[in-house]
């Protein structure tokens, strides 16, 4: 495939954006060459600006549950903008999202609307912290909260080893409030709690990470991880900015039955417009400001152009008694396709799946953690990826990002994509 017009709106877009992207995984600096610019999209299907066809197994990172350009989100977003776009002042709309999301979702009688997953998180820590009148929390290496300070902190030496800034900018004051965790290790989360007994507000954990590829909790780890919350009297944050109203209608609560003290949500719940949001039982959000002293405020939150496209969202969803069934099939068929190509090709490789989230891995040992996901062969992954991309399939340009499955894909395209993989590895 030609990707000329790419190439040169790449060069402009670099003269007047830093890396030529507004979010750094867009560059292709995980894969190399130059990134796709996209000029529409539909249904299972990205055009480009050269007038490629691209089947997307990345659908925004994950929104497009239904497709793109899904009619009934369209549409309602059309006719809202008729009537304006913002108003700063409360609409019936976001009451009617909010008692929908809350119906589907188990254990949260409230939640508050805000513009990204990032301030999704970031307010849920801040609601946590001021809850428990603690400060200190444990995330989990290779899990990825949002671009705020405490979440852009790197492991350090030893189980209970504060951690260090990954990115400048963020200070070592902020970075010792975050004590790092490893994934599936939940004897390193009991040591951090043992060091540092009744200063840990929170645990907040992607319940399926998707951010080191597509990691599984291992049996009982989430059950653990619950019980050492309640016994220390922390609060359990699930980031389900992913997995929300994606692997099941009440998300990754529903699926594994585990009840998070505080639940962030995003990608699924705006209906591929900014949002973002988090909830919790009516004891805790009741600590927010106007009723409570945790401060958390935002112009745009609840916007009504957002609030149109996730209500839309949540109702095609809430109605398909059938469409989590649909994409575990779909992502199971092409799971079972992939495993016998590269099986066939006598390539070495682990494949992650739940429901319709799933990451090959180039190394045939299990991937349950980020120390075992970048033991994977990324000189294979960069050749898998152009070789994909130039049979007309778009995958995650990075080998530390799941794809994600929408309901819009076909069987064909499904059998599209094994087959462009079987010619990729008999080349790899």
């Amino acid at each position: 495939m030609l990707y000329k017009r790419s190439s040169e709106l790449f060069v402009a877009a670099n003269k007047v954006i830093p890396g030529g992207v507004n979010s750094p995984v867009r560059a292709f600096k995980g894969v190399g060459g130059t990134p796709i610019f996209v000029k529409e999209a539909k249904g299972a299907y990205l055009y480009d600006e050269d007038g490629n066809r691209l089947i997307d197994y990345i659908n925004s990172w994950g929104p497009m549950i239904l497709g793109h350009a899904y009619d009934p989100v369209v549409n309602a977003v059309i006719e809202k903008a008729k009537k304006g776009t913002s108003f700063g002042m409360p609409t019936e709309l976001e009451t009617q999202i909010a008692e929908l999301a809350v119906s589907m979702v188990p254990n949260i009688d409230k939640i508050r609307f805000v513009n990204s997953g990032t301030e999704a998180c970031m307010s849920a820590i801040r609601l946590a912290r001021g809850y428990t009148k603690r400060d200190k929390i444990i995330k989990f290496s290779g899990c990825y909260h949002g671009h705020s300070d405490s979440f852009l902190i790197a492991a350090g030496s030893g189980l209970s080893t504060f951690g260090v800034p990954n990115s400048p900018g963020v200070t070592e004051g902020t970075a010792k409030d975050t004590l790092l965790a490893n994934y599936n290790d939940i004897e390193n989360v009991k040591a951090l709690f043992e060091a540092n007994k009744n200063e840990i507000a929170a645990i907040i954990i992607e319940p399926v990470a998707g951010n080191m590829g597509c990691i599984p909790p291992a049996k009982g780890f989430l059950e653990a991880l619950r019980a050492v919350c309640s016994e220390n009297e922390a609060m359990l944050i699930f980031d389900e900015v992913m997995t929300g109203f994606r692997l099941a209608k009440g998300g990754a609560q529903e699926l594994y039955d585990i009840q998070a003290d505080i639940v962030c949500f995003g990608k699924v719940i705006g209906g591929g417009l900014p949002v973002g949001a988090f909830a919790a039982r009516e004891e805790i959000m009741n600590y927010l400001a106007p009723l409570g002293p945790v401060y958390q405020a935002g112009t745009l939150s609840g916007n009504p152009l957002a609030m149109a496209a996730g209500f839309e969202m949540l109702k095609a969803l809430n109605s398909d008694a059938e469409i989590f069934n649909r994409l575990d099939q779909k992502t199971a068929y092409l799971e079972k396709g992939i495993h016998t190509v590269l099986t066939e090709a006598n390539i070495q490789f682990t494949i992650n799946r739940v429901g319709s989230m799933i990451s090959v891995h180039f190394d045939a040992n299990p991937v349950f953690d980020f120390e075992t996901a970048k033991n994977g062969d990324n000189e294979t992954f960069k050749k898998f990826f152009h070789g994909l991309l130039n049979r007309g399939v778009y995958i995650a340009p990075s080998a530390y990002e799941t794809w994600f499955i929408t309901d819009a894909l076909s069987y064909k395209d499904l059998d599209f994509t094994i087959k462009a993989i079987e010619e990729v590895a008999n080349e790899l």
